[in-house]
């Protein structure tokens, strides 16, 4: 999950193969939930980006029912991915989603995505600033990763702690 063209169907396919979620360079093209069976062991789903302005607010209202369903009555949910754009200073509706998914205690963790595209000192500062901000109400931050599908850095990392999530559901 994570706000529209952040990278979603981008990260699925460096995890699992090219080609598996549809890549689209407009935003709000993802408008169902899509489930990908993986080696026959577990789900992973790429959820609507969130914030999508371009759409009716029927749409809109009727995409937010549709994830916050899944999110918060998931059952068998095990950790959700919630995708923030590295080359981006802190913003409102990330923050405000993570501290949602905090107050409904939904498992998650963070993938700063495109950090192929910033110099290091940028990318270091717009994580430290999101983290920071966390903060000032998160008393435990969650995890998180840095990930470019580009450069397909950050696998091993989320692959690690799903494996560990999944135990643990």
């Amino acid at each position: 999950i994570g706000r529209s063209n952040v990278g979603k169907s981008s990260l699925i396919n460096m995890l699992t193969r090219k080609g598996l979620a549809k890549v689209s360079a407009t935003p709000g093209k993802t408008q169902l939930l899509n489930f990908f069976l993986i080696n026959h062991t577990w789900y992973l789903v790429d959820l609507p980006g969130y914030g999508y302005a371009r759409l009716s607010k029927d749409k809109r209202r009727s995409l937010s029912n549709m994830i916050d369903g899944y999110l918060l009555r998931r059952q068998t949910l095990a950790l959700a991915f919630v995708l923030i754009d590295s080359n981006l200073p802190p913003m409102k509706i990330d923050l405000d989603f993570v501290n949602g998914l905090g107050e409904h205690q939904v498992p998650f963790a963070l993938a700063f995505t495109k950090a192929d595209r910033i110099g290091k000192v940028t990318l270091e500062n717009n994580i430290a600033a999101f983290m920071a901000r966390l903060s000032e109400t998160w008393e435990t931050l969650p995890p998180y990763f840095i990930t470019s599908a580009e450069r397909r850095t950050g696998k091993e990392e989320i692959l690690k702690i799903k494996k560990k999530a999944i135990r643990h559901s």
